[in-house]
């Protein structure tokens, strides 16, 4: 399908061919009608693109300044290669659509195939011929109500909550600055409430216009103040919509000349800040800057996750709002008709943009992308051919290749930050195809490191008969059941850690590799199996082990990781989805401190800070028992500094103390005698060493990099730590890979 795309490094914008995304859970597919040209936000957008990195740097030195610590942590070549892959992953353009239904993810309720639907959000309402979007974030569209029209509901969502902010009653007098298509948008939706309105822009163009929508005066910004004076007989405005696009605070400081005493100020559009406080105290005006749609904006729980809002606590959510816009429109209170200024195919879709970023040159409102207008039934030809049509090459059965031809599961930015920049560099591994579900990510991975093809179906990445190794590196809910699917299609897998976020999860892994071949548990050899505990593969983490293990004594490992805070509502928070950050990243630790005795632990237990509000068991500190005696300690903290290095990890053992510092530094202490190992310009966690290690282990030694009982031993000993932190006891692990 055709999608319209923003490159952030180059400043181009492109129309490119990427793979029809899939559904997921809770989501729809909808096949695009008509999208909406947001031109207020779609500049800013190409203006940050097209700036150099200096530019970029300069208006944006929040981020300039966490490149700049992350180089001082990590070292700068580490820092460059993150940043320059941030800046290559493309930005979907385009927040405002609508369309109709073609197929339902699981758990989607309320809508059905064939539906009309207006769609919003960024990253969802895409310039798209098909687009993905949540339950929430769309609203049906009646039959009355064109496509074109419906485009625009995001925008009048936005005009909606503006106004609903302001919160006028019937007659009172409402000013809108900025006659964009949101001030025009926000005209005639205080009209159909019953207000007075005055509309104020610098273009006389608009200022006609906005009389068509429903403005009583509307009047340029110079004749803006003895307007107010005279249509609301000397006391000025009840309400005051700030719908400009500038960074200019001249809309603010109006906004304060034509209110009235104790009126409501409300910043829709996005406008300087910087409030005139003589007249905001001599009035007191109440000043606010809406947030977009209403309530649910920016909350995953409402937005992915599809929990609405219970209407008898927040009545207008941003759901809500669309259908309540998409009601003026049917009922023709609102006619947004007259904003349309230009049409462009979605082949044509670059012409537009020229547009909005040379407006001097021709004056644009409402832009409207058209898409091809197929047959939207789930048995139209067309459709099934364009999302399911495969043609893998030739079987080439996995025991029977000495090569490594890999199917990646995932795009997001661990696999295009971390993983594919490694991987492209093996001359003997192939990459052969790679899935993602929203489809972009996987085709811009693929563009970029050579893979080749791209799919949003992970079922043709692993019914390929030519791939022999899959590698996934999906969220970590997924990564279960995918290992299961991958192994039992005889396909090596290597798995970004967690191996599993559940016991169940990690049982069926057990059985799947037991019954691959028939082996006890403690034999299997195929197909491979290995996780991405990249540490334990580190330059430093080989030194390391090498100095502490000539003696084999038991060793005291004190293991600090300064992770920092993460928002509440992160992902990886979530039990269900990143299984918290102990089981999802505090396997890592676990795992770096069982590679360093030998063997996994044999009991843990676990005290945390409070949470207060602010965190989710994040601040940790475990402590560990081994077989042989090793005592481990691990320090998982999110009440640091980022600033700070991340990791530190001493080793006490022998006569022997070994110190590693973020894997930038490692000092080696025996009989009064100290050596220091630096690594000035780079961080080397091991994860080119863990594709070296399982590379030789599937075309040379049959054996997995890291032993079954490991991996098992692990994985259970980060259930062990949940527990232990619930209970408040010790809890033993079982040592056997069955329990």
């Amino acid at each position: 399908m055709k999608q319209l795309l923003q490159n952030m490094r180059t400043g181009e914008t492109e129309i490119v061919e990427v793979p029809i995304p899939q559904p997921k859970p809770g989501t729809a597919l909808i096949m695009t009608a008509a999208s909406l040209v947001s031109a207020g936000t779609e500049r800013m957008v190409l203006d940050f693109a097209s700036k150099s990195l200096l530019g970029k740097a300069r208006s944006r030195p929040d981020l300039a300044r966490q490149v700049i610590d992350k180089a001082r942590r990590e070292g700068v070549l580490t820092t460059l290669e993150s940043a320059f892959n941030r800046l290559e992953d493309p930005l979907p353009l385009g927040y405002s659509s609508a369309g109709t239904i073609t197929e339902l993810g699981p758990g989607l309720q309320n809508f059905k195939i064939g539906q009309r639907v207006a769609c919003a959000g960024g990253g969802y309402a895409v310039h798209a011929e098909y687009a993905l979007v949540p339950q929430n974030l769309m609203a049906v569209l009646p039959d009355d109500v064109d496509f074109e029209s419906g485009a625009f509901s995001t925008l009048g969502a936005i005009a909606l909550h503006g106004f609903r902010l302001a919160n006028p009653g019937i007659g009172e007098q409402v000013a809108v600055i900025g006659l964009g298509v949101l001030g025009l948008l926000a005209v005639a939706i205080a009209n159909a409430a019953g207000c007075s309105v005055l509309a104020i822009d610098l273009d006389p163009q608009r200022v006609k216009l906005a009389e068509s929508m429903g403005a009583q005066v509307a009047v340029l910004r110079d004749d803006a103040e003895s307007a107010t004076q005279r249509i609301s007989r000397g006391r000025g405005c009840d309400s005051v919509l700030i719908c400009a696009d500038t960074p200019s605070s001249d809309p603010v400081e109006l906004a304060g000349a034509i209110a009235r005493d104790r009126a409501r100020v409300v910043a829709v559009g996005a406008v300087g800040l910087e409030i005139p406080r003589k007249i905001y105290y001599e009035k007191e005006l109440s000043f606010i800057n809406s947030r977009s749609y209403g309530p649910g904006r920016y909350d995953p729980a409402y937005e992915e996750g599809g929990q609405d809002y219970p209407i008898g606590y927040v009545r207008w959510t941003e759901g809500r709002n669309l259908e309540a816009f998409i009601d003026l429109l049917a009922s023709g209170r609102v006619d947004v008709h007259p904003l349309i200024s230009h049409r462009f195919p979605i082949e044509k879709a670059l012409q537009a943009y020229e547009l909005i970023t040379k407006v001097e040159e021709q004056p644009s409102l409402g832009i409207i992308l058209t898409y091809d207008a197929r047959d939207s039934r789930p048995g139209d030809e067309s459709y099934q051919n364009e999302t399911k049509t495969f043609s893998p090459p030739s079987p080439a059965p996995a025991s029977q290749t000495d090569t490594i031809k890999l199917g990646i599961l995932g795009a997001g930015n661990f696999a295009t930050a971390v993983m594919l920049p490694v991987l492209r560099k093996f001359d003997d591994i192939e990459l052969v195809g790679i899935a993602s579900g929203s489809g972009l990510s996987a085709q811009t991975a693929a563009n970029r490191f050579g893979i080749g093809y791209a799919t949003s179906d992970e079922n043709q990445i692993l019914n390929d008969a030519s791939i022999n190794t899959i590698a996934v590196l999906t969220r970590h809910n997924l990564h279960a059941q995918q290992v299961l699917a991958a192994l039992r299609a005889g396909k090596h897998v290597f798995c970004e850690k967690p191996l599993a976020i559940t016991s169940q999860g990690l049982d069926q892994i057990i059985q799947a590799l037991s019954s691959s071949n028939g082996a006890s548990p403690n034999e299997i050899s195929h197909p491979l199996l290995t996780v991405g505990f990249n540490r334990r593969y580190a330059p430093f983490a080989q030194q390391l082990k090498h100095f502490i293990g000539e003696n084999h004594e038991p060793i005291v490992a004190h293991y600090r990781i300064n992770a920092g805070i993460l928002p509440l509502n992160h992902w990886l928070h979530d039990p269900g989805q990143g299984g918290g950050r102990i089981i999802g990243e505090g396997c890592h630790f676990i795992d770096f401190l069982t590679f360093l005795v030998g063997e996994p632990p044999s009991s843990i237990s676990a005290n945390a800070l409070p949470n207060d509000g602010r965190f989710r068991d994040d601040n940790v500190q475990l402590s560990l028992t081994f077989p042989d005696g090793s005592i481990g300690t691990i320090d998982y903290l999110a009440v640091g500094d980022k600033t700070f290095p991340k990791e530190r990890l001493e080793v006490f053992t022998g006569g022997k103390v070994g110190v590693l510092d973020d894997f930038r530094s490692l000092a080696l202490v025996q009989n009064g005698k100290r050596k220091n190992f630096q690594s000035r310009f780079r961080q080397d966690k091991g994860h080119h060493g863990e594709w070296v290690a399982f590379s030789r282990g599937i075309t040379e030694t049959k054996q997995p990099p890291i032993s079954y009982r490991d991996l098992v031993g692990v994985t259970r000993t980060s259930f062990a730590a949940i527990e232990a932190l619930r209970n408040g006891e010790r809890i033993t692990i079982s040592s056997e890979l069955r329990r």
